[in-house]
């Protein structure tokens, strides 16, 4: 098939914002939650074995296996009404809401792992006549399982086009005051309702420990936060807590766990959990099945009273602030030029 020619815009500054979050599946099926899994098990960003190794295991036994199981994981949090996962249909909403707010900018949304695909976004923007495009990973803590591969994979169409537009990428915002502050007042909105915790917790997604021992700073990101999130708050590292959840695979991951962890604190007297998954921009599978609904449920079997997990920034105001502070960081001098 030919491919379509782009012209440039007359234009020399118009620029867009393409919002790139992980993926998910399309339909609440085992075809396209297998569809979905193969894409992003197969990518060697996210699964770094040996290629004659992995990829009999994944094919044989783990696409065989696994998407019946995280079937039965999407069908507890799929929005029925819009019959789509909420990964999906809150990064349309905060790219929706972004794009109400910004009539500066062209925004448009892409998944690293299914659709809309990261090209075809690409192009979208380029029809729209811009010729800047800022990329923003939606992934605060950088990794090289997360942002890389969305890098690599703008790179690799990149390669595809004789006019290539200016192209940036936006940094990691784990620091950023907003960020900070918006997961602060989140907290102090739960105490304000009458929510009392003995503790807050904090559930980043894993990494295997290999990943940082070759360079990848994700782990020290997300203590960072941790770390700015407790000052802000005017606490302790007693009082919150950092854990990491999403464990997969026999390897060591970072510790410490986060289901181990929600086991163990009533014992240690926690009966009230306030928790917190700042790693996600969106809420999804990870955070609404994994933590919201079995990670409540450990920790009540265990011996805790009440477990409050708080939603991701989705598209709160709150979210769209930080969002908006990211892309105003990001584009910063273009409308200048």
């Amino acid at each position: 098939m030919k491919k379509q020619i782009l012209k440039a815009s007359s234009e020399p500054t118009k620029v867009g914002v393409l919002l790139v979050n992980l993926g998910t599946p399309d339909r609440l099926t085992v075809t396209s939650v297998r569809r979905y899994l193969r894409e992003f098990l197969s990518d060697s960003r996210v699964i770094n074995l040996p290629r004659w190794l992995w990829l009999p295991i994944l094919n044989l036994i783990v696409l065989v296996v696994r998407p019946r199981k995280s079937l039965e994981a999407y069908r507890k949090v799929w929005l029925e009404k819009q019959d789509q996962s909420p990964l999906l249909y809150y990064t349309q909403q905060l790219t929706q809401k972004l794009a109400d707010k910004r009539a500066d900018i062209e925004l448009a949304f892409a998944m690293r792992y299914g659709q809309p695909a990261i090209a075809q976004q690409i192009e979208h923007l380029q029809q729209k006549g811009c010729n800047r495009l800022l990329i923003v990973p939606l992934y605060p803590q950088y990794s090289a399982t997360t942002n890389a591969t969305v890098v690599d994979h703008v790179a690799k169409h990149l390669k595809s086009l004789v006019w290539q537009p200016t192209i940036r990428i936006a940094d990691p915002w784990f620091a950023q005051p907003n960020y900070i502050n918006a997961l602060k007042r989140q907290v102090e909105q739960a105490i304000a309702e009458g929510y009392q915790p003995d503790k807050i917790l904090l559930s980043f997604h894993g990494l295997p420990n290999a990943s940082i021992d070759q360079g990848d700073p994700y782990y020290y990101q997300c203590l960072e936060t941790g770390r700015l999130l407790t000052q802000a708050l005017g606490k302790n590292s007693n009082e919150v807590l950092v854990t990491f959840q999403s464990r997969f695979g026999p390897a060591q991951w970072l510790q410490p766990y986060t289901s181990e962890t929600l086991e163990a604190l009533p014992e240690q007297g926690v009966k009230k959990l306030l928790v917190l998954t700042p790693g996600f921009v969106a809420d999804c599978i990870e955070t609404l099945e994994e933590i919201a609904i079995e990670g409540a449920e450990e920790f009540i079997a265990a011996g805790g009273e009440h477990c409050r997990v708080l939603p991701c920034l989705n598209d709160s105001e709150l979210g769209i602030e930080v969002m908006d502070a990211v892309i105003n960081e990001g584009i910063a001098g273009w409308h200048k030029a």
